[in-house]
């Protein structure tokens, strides 16, 4: 069925790309030949460029496969918004054409359609870079851990697009918040450990400062990326990875580390707490945030997920809002709290359209 599914997502993909650019071709005059062969030539690296960095990433030098791998998931987006407007233009043409209510060029609605294109992704871009801080007050009804400040994110996707300079803002964004601890949703990685090892995120994360400490869960791009390498990674950068564990923070607050939904073997959540002290607010990490009701038959405090990005960019964001109870944001089932994040980071190219990249600032109360 995975090979399946990649075939299919391939054949669209490619499929996608040769209406684009035929019609870009389409737009070039014909005594232009070598800016047609120019489009020809740079429209082929631009939808190989990603597959390459799959194919040959432990052939090619490190530096070459991060820009490839830029380039090619920058270009998804690219293409993706390229494809509506192609798309919206050419229906624009055909209704013109049958009833005649404007005249306008094929050259010029080309231009006003990169023009829109190229304006929602800067726009998407500056909105990706500027982080926004959401403070979530969590009543749990218990005593204990009354006061204390976490600061929660997740989906930092680290690796050949994001790196130590990006980290590092965001260390400050977090120490700035002075918290007691600091939760980490999971994808702390995302689909390669080697630049990550060699690029100093660990620096940055042994940096985070939390009296009551750093602790994280897996998620599903710590199994692409080497389950076992990669939480090693984690774990030496003096975060507390939790798969499948249980721990008392500070004699505050328990806190749950579900391991991610691509292990079919992950421990129960109610066999998680069999036996453990409920006077004590019970925190979940949970990468994915399926069958929500789980936790309120748990008895749980506070879950906190992450995985959706929202869907990232405008319209996928109506498709996660299609397949998740609660795509982002937060949602109580009975006495427990779920806060779904659309992560601080994202995978591939750098735009969050329509939707915001976060850092959660939680009060107990």
């Amino acid at each position: 069925m995975r090979t399946l599914f990649v075939i299919i997502a391939l054949t669209l993909y490619l499929s996608g790309n040769f209406y684009v650019f035929y019609r870009l071709w389409q737009a070039f005059p014909w005594h232009a030949p070598l800016l047609k062969w120019g489009l020809v030539l740079g429209g082929t690296l631009l939808v190989t460029s990603m597959i390459l960095s799959f194919l040959l990433s432990g052939a090619l030098p490190g530096w070459l496969t991060g820009a490839l791998y830029a380039v090619g998931t920058t270009w998804i987006f690219v293409f993706f918004y390229l494809l509506l407007a192609t798309v919206a233009r050419d229906i624009f043409l055909l209704t013109n054409h049958l009833w005649h209510f404007t005249t306008v060029s094929p050259r010029v609605s080309y231009a006003i359609m990169a023009s829109v294109v190229a304006a929602v992704l800067v726009a998407g871009h500056l909105r990706y870079l500027a982080k926004d801080r959401v403070e979530l007050i969590a009543e749990t009804g218990k005593t204990a851990g009354n006061g204390l400040t976490l600061v929660f994110i997740s989906d930092l996707h680290l690796g050949h697009g994001i790196g130590a300079l990006e980290l590092a803002r965001w260390v400050d964004l977090i120490n700035a918040e002075h918290p007691d601890a600091v939760l980490i949703g999971g994808d702390i990685i995302d689909n390669d450990i080697r630049p990550v090892e060699a690029g100093g995120a660990a620096e940055w994360l042994r940096k985070i400062q939390a009296p009551l400490g750093v602790y994280a869960c897996p998620g599903n791009h710590e199994y692409i990326s080497g389950v076992e390498r990669s939480l090693r990674f984690i774990s030496g950068a003096g975060v507390n990875v939790l798969r499948d564990t249980v721990v008392e923070v500070g004699n505050a607050f328990l806190l749950v580390g579900r391991d991610d939904r691509s292990n079919p073997r992950r421990a129960a959540l109610s066999a998680l707490l069999e036996g453990r002290d409920r006077s004590l607010p019970i925190i979940v990490l949970d990468h994915q945030p399926m069958q929500l009701d789980e936790a309120a038959r748990a008895g749980i405090d506070l879950q906190l997920s992450g995985h959706t990005h929202h869907g990232q960019v405008w319209p996928i964001s109506w498709i996660t809002s299609f397949l998740y109870e609660l795509p982002h944001g937060y949602l109580r089932k009975g006495n427990t709290g779920i806060y779904v994040t659309s992560g601080i980071g994202l995978w591939g190219g750098k735009f969050r359209i329509g939707t915001r990249s976060e850092y959660v600032v939680i009060h107990l109360r």
